[in-house]
């Protein structure tokens, strides 16, 4: 069976500074209309730093959309024309001030495939120095770090709600497990 759409228009409703929205109008596979709703998003990347004692550096931040304070691996959005890799190491220096060698891609994750094209690049990482933080201007969140089996624990055990820091602790821990990294 056929199960692609076909985008006959697209109205764009909004256009903001991290998000687009915009309604198309789609032919479905049996030759029927809908509209979808889509949130675009520039993609993200996010990192599992560990030191060599295996703890992680994770930050806690307020997040608007949920009224709480968050806590979530290091990661930001991607500036326009960036390459993922490059941003994930520079929002790992200005969130936590860490510097890194030994980078392991853990994989793409699709966030909320169901209403936005955001695409969240997943990487590990060994720390290999510190140097001051960097936030940009309106960012305040406090860096801490903890054993990596707690933080498996925290998973399993919903303390982390935030799902690229669940994806990313599942995927470290099994590679830390394996020898890997």
């Amino acid at each position: 069976m056929n199960l692609r759409e076909e985008k006959l228009s697209s109205t764009y409703y909004y256009k903001g500074a991290i998000i687009n929205m915009k309604v198309d109008k789609v032919r479905l596979p049996d030759g029927s209309v809908a509209n979808r709703e889509e949130v675009e998003h520039p993609g993200g990347c996010s990192i599992v730093a560990l030191t060599p004692d295996n703890e992680v550096f994770f930050v806690r931040q307020f997040r608007y959309a949920y009224d709480e304070v968050l806590l979530e691996l290091p990661a930001g959005k991607l500036e326009a024309g960036e390459d993922p890799y490059e941003a994930m190491k520079r929002e790992l220096r200005e969130e936590t001030g860490c510097l890194a060698e030994r980078f392991v891609f853990l994989g793409t994750a699709y966030p909320t495939p169901g209403y936005t094209n955001e695409l969240l690049r997943i990487w590990a990482c060994r720390v290999s120095g510190t140097t001051q933080q960097d936030l940009d201007p309106g960012e305040f969140l406090e860096v801490e770090k903890m054993p990596l089996e707690r933080a498996l624990e925290m998973v399993m055990n919903n303390e982390i709600a935030d799902a690229k820091s669940q994806i990313g602790i599942l995927k470290a821990a099994n590679l830390v497990r394996e020898g890997k990294l």
